[in-house]
């Protein structure tokens, strides 16, 4: 039959156009069993032995009924993982990890199941040996500590094969590095078509929610940046995080994608060092250029992604078009509300940029999505466009609205706070933030502007 990679429809013949995503040249050819296909293999009873799927009953509950008590979660000791999960990794969950090939995939796992000395982790891998592993560890391990005896290896390919060695050293946790490269005996299929990842992952699946052990599956992306295999896989797992960065740069972010057990707007950002990962708990200082005084076209913004604070440097470059259409370029900017805030610039400010190209790039290689980016966009093209640096000490938190005036953001007084940790002398706000602050307990000084002219005019004079 044929089944289409984005959404898993499956169809007797191959179709150009999926009838269920829309999406085009997505059918690809796989292979099916006349035989009904046996779950028995791939699936755990509770008590850790392989049971018949067919004979499986579930009961029906009242609500009140069903006890609510919370598991405690696993700490993983790494502040920016535990942070992204929810507070740690809960029990019996199953969580798919993603990223580009090269970005430190393997090693962020490796590194946090090395930690983990208080629990029997079963590492699986199947696509590095087990010389190349143990070479890995012995760089990432921290001098003069031993790696713990609780740290298994296995390199094998075949999920049954991997459910027997589970069955007899009964870890506390299982990492499969990666799913793509499992395969099944019950699907005639290559290991990571889209049929093979479905069955390897509910199969995983049901071992964790009825044995209580949490898996961690690393997964492939495509060349588009989308996890390789059917989309079901997103669906089935509790947590998909994703792990991103450029290669050029230090700086390795891990965003939640999806997160049944907590929030999805949290980041954790990592160094990648010679020697593995390192957690950065003060990213507002590796994101600051540590000098652009005399420069035109810089401004510091307060951003909050998820709850933890950070001050990004905005950069922003002006030029007369070389050609006939201008160009309108955002790095780690969304280029449609660049758009919107040239055309605010543009109308209410009275600054004509119809003829100018405009390059617009968040410094450190990050994504930033919160709109209180807003002011220090328009006050880095400004500056730009006029060639007039930006005086030394100066932050800014705020959104524009079409009308160009400067709209409240949330947790104002965590903005505040971090620019004045960082040694800034002032910082302009929205008007609206200033009712319930109290102004005595800052030592900077608060510029509450209620349109964006008045913020310029602060900046420029």
């Amino acid at each position: 039959m044929y089944v289409c990679e984005n959404c898993g429809q499956e169809s007797a013949k191959w179709i150009g156009k999926c009838p269920a995503c829309g999406q085009w040249n997505t059918f690809k050819e796989i292979k099916t069993s006349p035989q009904p296909i046996s779950k028995g293999r791939g699936a755990f009873s509770g008590s850790g032995g392989i049971s018949d799927r067919g004979r499986d009953t579930a009961k029906v509950l009242r609500l009140k009924d069903i006890s609510s008590h919370d598991d405690p979660r696993i700490d993983m000791h790494d502040q920016e993982l535990n942070r992204v999960l929810g507070g740690g990794l809960v029990p019996g969950s199953i969580v798919l990890l993603g990223g580009e090939p090269g970005i430190g995939k393997s090693t962020l796992s490796l590194q946090t199941m090395l930690s983990l000395t208080d629990k029997k982790v079963l590492y699986v891998s199947g696509e590095e040996s087990a010389h190349q592993l143990k070479m890995r560890a012995e760089r990432l391990a921290v001098s003069g500590s031993p790696v713990d005896d609780n740290f298994l290896i296995l390199c094998e390919n075949s999920l049954e094969a991997i459910f027997d060695h589970i069955k007899e050293v009964q870890p506390e946790l299982v990492v499969i590095d990666s799913i793509q490269t499992i395969s099944t005996e019950d699907v005639e299929s290559s290991a990571g078509s889209i049929a093979q990842v479905r069955e390897c992952a509910s199969a995983l699946l049901r071992f964790a929610k009825t044995s209580g052990v949490p898996v961690i599956l690393i997964g492939h992306i495509t060349k588009e940046g989308t996890l390789a295999g059917p989309k079901i896989l997103e669906h089935i797992v509790d947590t998909v995080i994703q792990f991103e960065g450029d290669q050029h740069y230090m700086y390795r972010i891990l965003r939640s994608i999806k997160n049944r057990f907590g929030s999805t707007s949290e980041l954790g950002i990592y160094e990648m060092q010679q020697t593995g990962l390192r957690q950065v708990s003060n990213p507002s200082e590796l994101l600051l250029t540590d000098n652009h005084d005399g420069l035109s076209g810089v401004a510091i913004s307060s951003a909050i992604e998820g709850v933890r604070p950070f001050l990004v440097e905005t950069q922003a470059l002006v030029s007369s078009a070389a050609y006939g259409t201008p160009q309108r370029s955002a790095t780690g900017f969304d280029q449609r509300r660049l758009n919107m805030l040239l055309a605010v610039l543009e109308k209410r400010v009275g600054f004509k940029l119809m003829q100018k190209d405009v390059f617009l790039n968040i410094a450190g290689g990050l994504r930033v999505t919160d709109m209180a980016m807003d002011l220090s966009v328009i006050a880095a093209v400004l500056s730009s466009n006029v060639d007039t640096p930006i005086e030394e000490g100066w932050c800014m938190a705020g959104e524009v609205g079409l009308s160009g005036e400067v709209r409240p953001v949330a947790r104002i007084e965590q903005r505040i706070s971090e620019a004045e940790k960082l040694g800034f002398q002032h910082i302009i706000i929205p008007k609206y933030n200033l009712s319930g602050l109290d102004r005595k307990k800052y030592k900077i000084e608060l510029v509450p502007v209620r349109k964006v002219e008045e913020a310029l005019r602060a900046l420029f004079g």
